[in-house]
């Protein structure tokens, strides 16, 4: 069956994946979960795809889940899911795990699984017009889409715990300013820009890449000694590929590498 409110788009090595209910601000209702989560394991096991975009139709990233939907009790996953049980936490776990850089691009309002789902992706990048809010207290819910996890490491724990707490908006500039985004652009350059950075990394081998993301998840749990044991084991394993090798042949010729992905 053909999404409902989910776009994916695929061209030079770049998937973009469009929530797609901008009457509704893109917030979560029926089966928009599942679609997403269908597309996000689409765009990680393509392998003509090097790195995924998630990004909003109209004005607005992602408002979360729809409250017209969870006040009239039709959404049957409660509140207190498990990772492993609802898609929405299979949705992170997805993005987490898989070998290919995901970025966000925010073009507006991003609030409660909306902001947690820009969280969960390795890079933001976001229009001026942007704005992230936890507004889970706000409702009476607890957060969800990993986000006790993934803003604290962001932003620290007491700036977390404040945003958490008080469930109050920040504005792109604030959000640039605590460490929330990678960058803030014009609303009307935000595609051109993500598309840009996007084809930079896709154009780069990507088994370094998936082994540079692996490691940097997991900076806060080793020490010195252990990253440096890591890189060894990475570099071992590049060592052995064609796409070192072309690497090099492409710098000694002076001309753009053409990465296999092997």
């Amino acid at each position: 069956m053909e999404p409902t409110h989910i776009l994916f788009e695929k061209a030079d090595g770049v998937a973009t994946i469009t929530l797609n209910r901008p009457d509704k601000l893109n917030a979560f209702a029926g089966n928009m979960r599942e679609e997403l989560l269908g597309a996000v394991m689409a765009g990680g096991r393509d392998k003509d795809v090097r790195v995924l975009v998630i990004t909003g139709a109209g004005k607005a990233f992602c408002a979360g889940g729809d409250v017209n939907e969870l006040a009239a009790g039709t959404n049957a996953k409660p509140a207190g899911a498990t990772n492993e049980r609802y898609t929405m936490s299979k949705i992170v776990l997805e993005i987490n795990s898989m070998e290919k850089p995901v970025i966000a691009s925010v073009n507006g309002a991003a609030v409660g699984g909306g902001c947690n789902l820009a969280l969960a992706c390795d890079i933001r990048i976001a229009s001026e017009l942007a704005k992230f809010g936890e507004a889970f207290t706000k409702r009476g819910v607890h957060p969800d889409w990993g986000g006790i996890y993934l803003l604290p490491r962001l932003v620290g724990y007491a700036k977390a715990a404040e945003l958490i707490f008080s469930g109050d908006l920040v504005d792109a500039r604030e959000a640039l300013r605590i460490g929330l985004v990678n960058r803030v652009v014009p609303h009307d350059t935000l595609r051109a820009a993500t598309q840009e950075l996007a084809l930079r990394i896709a154009r780069n081998a990507p088994l370094p890449v998936a082994l540079a993301k692996r490691g940097l998840q997991r900076f806060y749990e080793m020490d010195l000694a252990q990253a440096v044991d890591y890189e060894a084991f990475a570099l071992s394993i590049c060592a052995s590929s064609e796409d070192m090798k072309e690497g090099f042949k492409a710098f000694l010729e002076k001309r753009e590498p053409e990465f296999v992905g092997r």
